[in-house]
């Protein structure tokens, strides 16, 4: 096991949510699991006043509501926990920070002034923020490395995305920017990779001749929870849809690496993304549908419409469901379509893949044969599901579906990092293949820049009713192909209960 640097991680906002419920949880773990260096300095940094004590037993308590923690190992974790407090919007400020850096530096003992700077802070400062480190000096890597871990959105639409990505490449060059993804960092998503291309019986059948369509899913039980203000200037193709599932996507449609690094996976998630078929006015019309959920009872609770949340404009027109029927033109993938959704308010929480494998073209079985159906599902009860046909018992030559599963969860002994541990974890070490590309990204939003103008235009725009799966016009996406949606349970396998 590789052990990072000894180095500093300075968070920027490290007095939000993010900071208490994600990263200083995933860096404890790492510190608990013996992952992270001899020496390191963790450094808040926002405008609210805390002193190094105050901020660490606002974290301690904090932990300890979230989960059972060791004392005396959280203690010591906490030990190397620090915190300053300046304006980040005001440049002049920035030398409390390089003072602390020093200060830290000295009191650590470190040789090299590695340090990873998070931006766990509302988008409007990721242009400032790199620039003030830059004016700081604090982007010189002649005294060791300097990393920029930047939170989604990467803009707002193209345009706002190339301004981004040109404001910071003016200070950090590409290599030192990590932009997260916290999908990329979920222990099924990389075992796409592995499961791929290290099978000889799965990636010969990778590809048009034997796949029939596939299925990508990202389904929320929840509402908006409290962020109707964020989320009505977001929505779903901006939220899930842009970032999340389209990346996903990329690893299950990408060529084998030539290696298994930084440089070669990024060139192949590339290349799938520039080979998503452009969006025509006809798609738009006939190949995309919006969605918003409307009140509804569920299990006997009310629950209110998505113009009811607080903070929601009382007209809005803003989607919290948006299902897709889109191509990839390359040799590989051509005429194969990949029906992507996802949404609010669904039944349950759940991300999956589903690869549809063609009918056996046998004449004695032909259409009454089951369907051969890969299931890869990345959250929750994380596993993989095949289905395909057996005899059934008795006389006779029928088929029946029968299920082989493996679930991660079996895998006792081994300690799975959850995804902020993992891509943490990378950022320390300098490795950079489960970050997207500034290409990457641009490529995203190329593609989903006809939906985000569609929307301008106030086109249609569906109800679905609170804990179903999103508006009919969804599933006649797939009805007028002869396909029809998985609806997925909170558990992989089918059993004769679906828990929601």
């Amino acid at each position: 096991m590789v052990i990072p640097e000894n180095s500093s991680i300075v968070i920027f906002g490290a007095s939000g949510d993010l900071t208490f419920r994600k990263l200083i949880p995933a860096l404890y773990h790492l510190y608990a699991n013996k992952q992270l260096p001899a020496s390191f300095a963790i450094l808040g940094a926002s405008r609210t006043f805390y002193s190094d004590e105050s901020f660490r037993d606002k974290l301690r308590h904090s932990m300890q509501e979230l989960e059972k923690t060791d004392p005396a190992t959280l203690d010591a974790f906490m030990a190397h926990v620090h915190y300053q407090s300046f304006n980040i919007s005001d440049t002049h400020e920035y030398h409390h920070l390089t003072e602390r850096l020093d200060a830290l530096a000295d009191q650590y003992g470190f040789t090299q002034r590695n340090t990873l700077f998070y931006l766990a802070t509302p988008p409007k400062l990721y242009n400032s923020i790199p620039a003030s480190l830059a004016e700081h000096g604090l982007n010189d890597e002649s005294t060791g490395w300097k990393r920029l871990v930047v939170e989604k959105p990467f803009g707002y639409d193209l345009a706002s995305a190339r301004q981004l990505d040109k404001d910071i490449h003016a200070h950090f060059a590409e290599h030192q920017i990590y932009r997260i993804d916290h999908y990329l960092g979920k222990e099924t998503v990389q075992n796409l990779l592995v499961f791929r291309f290290s099978n000889a019986m799965f990636e010969p059948l990778w590809n048009r001749n034997f796949i029939d369509y596939v299925e990508i899913t990202g389904a929320e039980h929840l509402g908006v929870e409290g962020r109707g203000g964020y989320y009505d200037q977001s929505g779903a193709v901006r939220d899930m849809f842009q970032n999340h599932l389209l990346q996903v996507l990329a690893l299950v449609a990408m060529e084998p690496p030539a290696q298994i690094n930084a440089d070669a996976m990024r060139d192949e998630v590339f290349k799938a993304l520039q080979s998503l078929e452009p969006l025509s006015d006809d798609d738009l019309t006939n190949n995309l549908v919006l969605g918003q959920y409307t009140e509804s009872l569920v299990g006997g609770n009310a629950l209110p419409g998505y113009r009811n949340e607080p903070g929601v404009a009382e007209d809005s027109r803003t989607e919290t469901y948006v299902g897709l029927k889109m191509f990839i033109n390359n040799w590989r993938w051509n005429g194969v379509p990949f029906y992507v959704r996802t949404g609010k308010r669904l039944p349950t929480r759940v991300t999956e893949v589903v690869i549809h494998f063609k009918q056996t073209p046998h004449p004695v079985f032909g259409k009454n044969a089951p369907e051969n159906r890969l299931v890869i599902r990345i959250q929750p009860d994380e596993g993989i599901q095949m289905s395909f046909g057996l005899k059934e018992p008795g006389a006779g030559f029928n088929a029946k579906a029968v299920n082989m599963d493996f679930h991660y969860a079996s895998l006792e002994e081994t300690q799975m990092l959850t995804a902020y541990e993992r891509l943490l974890l990378d950022a320390l070490k300098g490795d950079a293949t489960l970050f997207a590309r500034s290409d990457a990204v641009e490529a995203c939003w190329q593609f989903v820049e006809p939906i985000l103008q569609y929307k301008e235009n106030d086109k249609a725009l569906f109800g679905y009713a609170c804990g179903t799966w999103g508006p009919k016009e969804a599933d006649q996406l797939l009805e007028r192909d002869g396909h029809a949606w998985r609806f997925p349970c909170k558990n992989l396998t089918d059993t004769e209960y679906c828990e929601l």
